[in-house]
């Protein structure tokens, strides 16, 4: 090979591209005035077929490709500057569909000779990582509206729930969001203990006062019973006006004779909470006829589960036992508390009854003695006795008298506790 051809400039030119001929990327050699000299198939590509790139100036080329005129002008900028530049992304139209190039160029410089000073450079596709980045990002953004939705819609759901377990009492409410099956025909017959209770004279009453200040009393009332049932375990039926319909046994249970202790435990704590209200409603209300409230307890079989119609079902129990507890409310005396037989045979040992007369109760075929409660004042049955602290809160003078009375209770039922403690002591030795 002569000296003259190896120094002839296209030569040299087609010598220093050679490497970039079959370079998967669109890659182009330029003059320093960045008028093209070499192209490989791929740059070509991006052209219609015909047309001829060498000498065509780079710039131009690149805004007929429609490239924005912001990027043309920071890349001659960025490479007079510093020699070089990279653009990480230009979009370029190709048979009407837009694809994603990076462009990287360098300023070359040679010792030997000034013909292969210039510029070369590539555009490298990145159509397809630019997509996956795009879908990406989508997913992600979709992703954290599906979560944000989500959080918004669980805010509401919580709401909802909250204001929902005002409507049920704390063991339905559980066993409803704890459950996974979605039958609401489950019944069962289970031994239960039920508890209902009403105001005497409430119609009378509230007819006489402010609906405002009736919703107030009631409210009240119902929301201080409402306290006392749920610390003593037992499941809220419903409120039927000013009537009160607990049961115990369901869907708890610690035992029939246990289920029956803390219902009438209730029962007993209710009706010293009804007479520290009787006396607010007398002194500090003016209510003259004050707050008189019947209680009845009856134990026996009840049909429980969800009652109702296809559109709305309440859990709830049936039965002869739910009639007995209503019938023994309507013949109780205010602020007192009758029991059925069943339920004063499992207590006796542990509560004082008294047998009042024989009934014909609505619904029953045979007479129903009842048993009244005794020692309504003594507030420490075995339910309520748990604690090391007892609080004395004196009213009015009259109440030493019933206060002494509950103090020696408590000294009584501690020392047979501690009698017990010691002997059980004695016992695992």
């Amino acid at each position: 090979m002569n000296i003259a051809k190896i120094l002839d400039p296209d030569f040299l030119h087609r010598i220093s591209f050679f490497n970039f001929e079959n370079a998967i990327t669109g890659a182009f050699y330029a003059d320093k005035n960045l008028n093209l000299i070499n192209t490989n198939k791929n740059f070509e590509n991006f052209f219609k077929k015909g047309i001829e790139l060498k000498s065509q100036n780079l710039l131009t080329l690149l805004a007929n490709l429609g490239v924005e005129q912001k990027i043309i002008t920071d890349f001659r900028t960025t490479l007079n500057k510093d020699g070089k530049v990279l653009i990480p992304q230009i979009e370029i139209k190709l048979n009407d569909k837009v694809h994603y190039f990076s462009l990287l160029s360098t300023k070359t410089k040679s010792p030997i000779t000034d013909i292969l000073n210039g510029v070369q450079g590539q555009l490298i596709d990145r159509t397809a990582e630019t997509i996956l980045k795009q879908e990406n990002e989508e997913l992600i953004s979709l992703n954290q509206q599906a979560y944000e939705s989500l959080k918004e819609k669980n805010k509401k759901l919580e709401k909802i729930s909250n204001r929902l377990a005002k409507y049920l009492s704390p063991q339905i409410y559980k066993n409803i969001f704890e459950t996974d099956s979605e039958q609401t025909n489950d019944y069962k017959r289970k031994k239960l203990t039920v508890f209902f209770s009403d105001i005497k004279g409430f119609t009378d009453l509230s007819d006489s006062l402010d609906p405002d200040l009736l919703a107030e009393l009631v409210n009240e009332y119902l929301s201080a019973m409402t306290d006392i049932a749920l610390t003593h375990g037992g499941t809220i039926d419903k409120f039927i006006g000013d009537a009160i319909l607990v049961f115990f046994g369901d869907p708890e249970s610690d035992g029939l004779k246990k289920d029956a202790s803390k219902c009438l435990s209730m029962a007993i704590a209710m009706q010293n909470k009804v007479a520290e209200l009787d006396r607010n409603w007398r002194e500090d209300r003016g209510i003259s006829e004050g707050l008189n409230v019947r209680m009845g307890i009856s134990t026996g079989y009840c049909t429980v589960g969800n009652f109702g119609s296809v559109q709305r079902v309440d859990y709830t129990v049936l039965g002869s036992t739910v009639n007995l507890a209503s019938r023994l409310e309507s013949i109780c005396h205010p602020q007192k508390i009758l029991v059925a037989p069943e339920t004063k045979t499992l207590l006796e040992k542990e509560f004082k009854f008294e047998a009042k007369e024989a009934v014909d109760l609505k619904g029953f075929n045979k007479p129903i003695v009842p048993f009244q409660y005794l020692d309504l004042k003594k507030t420490t049955s075995p339910e309520i006795l748990k604690g090391d602290v007892v609080d004395i809160i004196l009213k009015q003078p009259g109440d030493i008298e019933s206060i002494l009375y509950e103090l020696k209770s408590l000294q009584k039922d501690y020392e047979e506790k501690l009698f017990q403690t010691v002997s059980n002591k004695k016992n695992k030795k």
